[in-house]
This record gives C-alpha cells, structure tokens and sequence, in this order.
C-alpha cells in the first residue's frame, strides 16, 4: 500500500510540477509578441484491478498544448494583411496629394500667373516689357510642368527602391519559415503528433505574419506539421522545407518600372501580374503606383501636350511685330514607343506616336502587338482593342484617341510588342521655344476697314482667322454692295457674292472665306448700294490684339477630355481624383485597423496570457505540489510502519 501511495504521490508531483513549469513559462512570455498560452493536458494513469474492484494510479503528463485558434488567427492575418497594404498605399499617396495640391510647388498657380500676363498686354499690345513678361511667365509655367513630371518620375523610381525591398525581406523570411517547417516536422515525427513543438510553431507564427505584413499569402497546413505557403495565383513560396524567391527585375515593355518574377520549382522565371499581388506593404506600393500614379503622370502629361498644341496652334494663326506669321510658342510633343526586351527587331524596329488631337488624348497607357499578320491595340485602362492590317488604321478613325502610329522605314516582326504612352513624357519634354518677343503674334493676319466714301450704315467687324490656308494674302478682297440683288458682290481672293438684306440682316450676318485663312467676320448696319468693305493684310499688327484674345480665352476653353474640361479643369480634376483617392485609402485605413483591432482583441482574448489566471494558476498548481509531496510523506511514514513491525 505504501508504495502504491508513493507512486501516487510521484504523479501527482510530475503533474503539479509540469504545471508550475507550463505556468511560469506563460507569465514569462506575457509581453513576447506572438506568443500563444499553453496548458499542461493530464491524463488518468490506467487503474490496477483488485479483489476490489480497480484502483487508481494517479496521473500522467498527456502534453503541453497551446491555446490557438486557427480560425481566429487567419482573420487576424487577413485583416493585417489589408490594413499594411491600405497603410502603404496612404503613405504613398498622401504625399502625392500634398505635392500636386500646393499653392506654391502645383500647377495652377503658374498657369493662371501666365494667362494673366497675356492679358495685360491687351492694354498695349507694342509694349516689348508686356511681351516679355509672357515669355518670363511661360517659362516659369514651363519649368512648373517639367518639376512636377521630374518629381513623379522620382515617386516612381523610390517605388522601384521599395518594391525591391520588399522582395528582399520577402525571400528571407520564407527562408526562415522553411527551416521552421523542417524543425517542426522532425521534433512531431519524433514526439508524435499530439506533442507539437509549441514555442517553435509561435515562432513560425510570427514570421508568417511578418510576411503577411509585406503581401498577402494563402497557407495550406500538412499532415507532418509544416505548412506550405503561395502567392499570387497560387506561385508556391514554401513547399515543406523548401522555398523559392521573388525577384525584382526591370519590365520588359518599361525598363524604367521594376516588375516582380518569381523562380518556379522547375527554374523558369514568371513575370507576376501586378493586381494578383495584393495585401501587405508590397500590394500597396503596386496598387499606388498602376491605380494612381500612372493615371497622375499620363494625366499632367495631357495637359502639357494639350496647352503646347493647341496654344501653338492659335499662336500661327496670328502675326507679330514684324509682320510675320506666328511660329511655335512651345516645342512639339510627341508620344513614347517602347519596345518590348523580348523583341526579334529590338534594335531595329520602332513606332513613332505622333499626337493629332490632343482633345482626343485619354490618360490610359495602350499595347502594341503584331502578329505578322495583324496589328492590335489595346488600351490598358479598360482592354478595349481595334485591330488593323496596317499600322496606320490604329487607332480606328471611328475611335480617335488623338494620337496616330507608324513604323517609319523600319518593320515590325511577328511577335514584336510596344508600351504606348502617349502622354506620359509630355511634362517634363515641355519647353517654351519662343524667345524673342516682337515674335509674339498678338494680332490677326487679317485686316477690315470700310471705304470712307461708303454713304450708308453697314460695318464690318475685324474678324478671325481659323486657318494659315490661303495665307500670307495675296490682294486685297473688296467687298461692294448691290442694293438690286441684297448681295456683296466679291472681288478678289474666292470672288462670289455674299447675300445680305439690309431689312432682315442688319442685326449682323457672319460669312466665312474659306480658304483665305478660314476668315470668318460679320456684316451688320444698312449699307447702301455701293457701298465697299476691304479685307487686307495686315501691314505690322501694331495695335491689334485679337490673336492676343483668342489666346487669352483658351484659360477657359474646354479643349481637352473630347471637350468636357479645359487645361486648368483638367489639372483641377487629376487633383480632385488624386484627393478624393487619398481620403478613400485613408477611411478604409482607419477601418481596417479598427477591425483589426477588434480580430486581434478576440484572438488574444483566447491565445493571450492573462496575468491574473495565471496567478491563480501558481496558487492551484503550488497547492497541489504541496499535498502530491505530504502524500510521498504519508506514504514514506507507511513504509517505515511496515519495517517496524517486521522488527
């Protein structure tokens, strides 16, 4: 009987000292980050059958199990996951927002200082400091645009720093999670899989959800313990104690952007498709950069291309103090081609993007392919394609995206591809060319005046030139009126008659020349028969300021986006979209770490150590020491009973 006590006793102790161990290790990792509780599991030790009946053996260590939830922890993982990559994309973005929002480093600004200008010339289009002033106020519009394009460019390089980074950490910690799952794997095939390696499975743990911080993973747990890992559409990252690396590399279409590959089991190297790497800081940085920076840097590249051609163009239609033709206020932009690294003809085959009608342009970057038979064009924003035997039909007359596509003297070969940008570059290319400002063509080319012998009412207005067709004029137009008919007749440039009735049209009756400039003007009065106008050139423009006022109106002229919005409109919208943007990421931020909170509060309320219980604990586990020992000593008194009796 004694020694059955005394084995009794010896249980109770192991189970009460493992206990004690189990406990004090629990409060010592209290504060350890990824830390699970564990509890000693005891058993009931097999009973000794008796004349009796059977008794009781005392109790048996099972094992050392921690507390965890696998539900809990992989919502804790998601919602970790989405709030990194939301507090990636916030950092990024709202650094973006605050540069192009800046009343001192935007654009507006700079624009409105120089369409201010050219309106005080107005007051005397002949003042050489007035000119100057608008050549000055263009070329501080113009190095606005190329600092704000130079600064995007620098956003998007310091991402390619980031997303290498995080490739890097990437790879070193599926390294360490592999070796994890080899020394998880061998301590359960040695113990059996109901003695798990507790403090190595929270270690694997915690790397895991370090990972989960720099991109999402999906985990698939094995029977031997370990616990293989993927990204993307399903590329493995740990297989078991093996793992495969990301790597950064320079895209093929775009050697200026850093893509991320991945090397397969096999050795091949797979370039990753951006929008399936998502969630962590890595899933961030990509989503910022294809969702908002792309679209910004396209978006002031339009509105570059847009204010140079379309101000260049009402720019010639006017004439300087010299009596010349206007020329180009601002350099000719044009479009990028850029061929993909796995072309046949890299280094011979190009496309030229010649832009056409920048009102046309969109902010979406497009792909070139060619198969040796077809050409097709996609553009990227939303995979509409046209496809065209030639390369000129791309894009289709029936869907202009105001830029046209050709090949010059060289050829394409089958399989070759191009990244279309066709306004990407366009704020930093922007230069102002025009120097000299007596070539500041503030006037028309074109001139009216009415005959002071003219007895009646009728006026001609001083009118506007549309077009350089037909220009510099060859004589003068005269224009006479015969009462008879109500027509003018037209002698000189087209000829014809003008049909005019005094009763009905002296209100004013526009006519347009074509062909002498597009010259459009207006006849108004009561003119009386023979009455002569005269359309001439103009001898020096000094005085005149009506180019000077068509260039003024195109502040507000909505020339770009098919018409919808004008330079300032356009700029203001990529402003709004990238606010508005950032106010979005930033509440999806604040919500998601709510809800992580709330996760990681209910995980922790099961896996976490409390203090208190763990007290308790002590006093339960030391009592029970306490009687497991006073029974070894009962049970040694028993003993020493028996000797004394055999005495």
């Amino acid at each position: 009987m004694g020694t059955q006590l005394y084995n009794i006793g010896i249980t109770g102790l192991n189970a009460a000292q493992a206990g004690l161990i189990t406990t004090g290790h629990n409060i010592s990792n209290a504060a350890t980050p990824g830390f699970s509780r564990q509890q000693v599991i005891l058993g009931t030790n097999d009973p000794q059958l008796t004349g009796s009946g059977f008794l009781g053996q005392g109790a048996r260590v099972e094992t050392v199990r921690r507390v965890y939830s696998q539900f809990l922890s992989a919502q804790v993982m998601e919602a970790q996951t989405q709030n990194a990559e939301y507090a990636s994309y916030s950092d990024q973005i709202s650094a973006l927002d605050n540069l192009l929002a800046d009343q001192e480093a935007g654009l507006s600004p700079a624009m409105s200082d120089f369409f201010d200008a050219i309106q005080s010339v107005s007051a005397s289009p002949t003042s050489l400091a007035s000119r100057q002033s608008v050549i000055s106020s263009a070329q501080a519009m113009t190095t606005r645009f190329n600092s704000l394009g130079q600064r995007l460019d620098q956003v998007s390089a310091s991402l390619n720093g980031q997303i290498s980074g995080a490739v890097t950490e990437i790879n070193q910690l599926v390294s360490q999670i592999a070796t994890y799952n080899d020394q998880i794997a061998v301590a359960q095939s040695t113990t059996g899989s109901t003695r798990l390696a507790n403090d190595t499975l929270d270690a694997r743990d915690k790397l895991i959800a370090q990972l989960n911080d720099v991109v999402r993973v999906t985990q698939l747990a094995q029977s031997d313990g370990s616990i293989n890992l993927f990204i993307g559409n399903g590329q493995p990252l740990v297989v078991g104690g093996s793992s495969f690396n990301l790597t950064a590399t320079p895209s093929l279409e775009d050697p200026s952007r850093t893509q991320v590959t991945y090397t397969a089991p096999g050795g091949a190297v797979l370039r990753l498709q951006e929008d399936t790497i998502t969630g962590g800081k890595l899933g961030g940085l990509l989503a910022f950069r294809r969702d908002t920076l792309d679209n910004a840097q396209n978006a002031l590249g339009r509105v570059a291309i847009g204010f140079a051609e379309q101000f260049n163009a009402q720019h010639k239609l006017g004439q300087d103090l010299n009596g010349a033709a206007g020329t180009n206020f601002f350099n000719v932009l044009a479009g990028k081609a850029l061929p993909s690294a796995l072309n046949s003809t890299v280094a011979a085959a190009q496309v030229n993007v010649t832009i056409s009608n920048s009102s046309d342009l969109t902010t979406s970057d497009y792909h070139l392919s060619y198969d040796g038979t077809t050409y097709t064009l996609t553009r990227q924003s939303d995979n509409v394609s046209w496809s065209a035997a030639t390369l000129g039909g791309l894009p289709p007359a029936g869907s202009p995206q105001g830029f046209t596509l050709d090949s010059g003297s060289t050829t394409l070969a089958a399989g070759d591809t191009f990244l279309i940008q066709p306004t990407r570059s366009g704020s930093i290319d922007l230069r102002t060319v025009l120097s000299d400002p007596r070539m500041l063509a503030m006037a028309m080319p074109l001139a009216t005046s009415a005959t002071l012998s003219n007895t009646g009412t009728g006026a001609i207005s001083a009118g506007t030139v549309t077009s350089t067709t037909g220009l510099p004029l060859a004589g003068n137009i005269t224009l006479t009126f015969d009462a008879t008919n109500n027509v003018f007749n037209v002698a000189g440039g087209p000829g014809g008659t003008l049909a005019f009735n005094p009763t009905t049209d002296s209100g004013g009756v526009s006519y347009t020349l074509a062909g002498q400039g597009g010259f459009t003007f207006q006849m108004s009065g009561t003119p009386r028969n023979g009455d002569t106008f005269v359309i001439k050139a103009n001898a020096s423009g000094q005085g005149d300021n009506r180019n000077l006022l068509a260039l003024a109106a195109l502040q507000d002229k909505k020339t770009l986006a098919g018409g919808a919005t004008g330079f300032q409109g356009a700029y203001a919208q990529m402003v709004a979209e990238v606010g508005a943007k950032a106010r979005e990421v930033k509440v999806n931020q604040t919500a998601q770490g709510v809800l992580l909170s709330r996760v990681t509060e209910s995980q922790q309320s099961l896996s976490g150590v409390n203090l208190d219980e763990e007290a308790a604990n002590l006093l339960r586990y030391q009592q029970a020491y306490q009687a497991a020992g006073k029974m070894i000593e009962l049970a040694s008194r028993l003993f020493d009973t028996l000797l004394n009796i055999g005495g």
